[in-house]
């Protein structure tokens, strides 16, 4: 017994699939920026005051550099996903739409190279 009305059996209309998938990715990284968020203001606060050369070379450790990317990737991603979310709920000429979230990810794959690039540029003390 199918639980599709027959006008949707006709046309053959079902479920994207692809819905979950999203929903999915913004909870993980919402939930994964809550320590690295915890981890970033803890760390900010520490570095009040703190001279460049001291910045510096607290984001050459190993760990703190790994967080540091993992927090701005998980910004990054989660934002773009919220922004998707948005554009597709309140933009509804199609060809703005597509436009927008084109710039969006562009923006975010551009953001998030920049900061991973001088992240290792600091890291490695270039």
């Amino acid at each position: 017994m199918a639980l599709k009305t027959p006008l949707a059996r006709v046309l053959g209309l079902g479920s994207a699939k692809s819905g979950v998938d999203h929903w999915w990715w913004q909870r993980i990284t919402s939930i994964a920026l809550i320590p690295l968020g915890i981890w970033f203001v803890w760390s900010v606060i520490s570095l009040a005051g703190s001279s460049h050369e001291v910045a510096s070379g607290w984001l050459q450790s190993p760990l703190n550099a790994a967080l540091f990317v993992s927090f701005v990737l998980a910004v990054f991603w989660h934002a773009a996903l919220g922004l998707q979310v948005v554009v597709e709920d309140y933009v509804h000429t199609e060809w703005l739409k597509m436009a927008v979230l084109i710039a969006i990810k562009l923006l975010v794959a551009l953001f998030s190279v920049i900061a991973v690039l001088l992240v290792l540029r600091i890291f490695l003390g270039v």
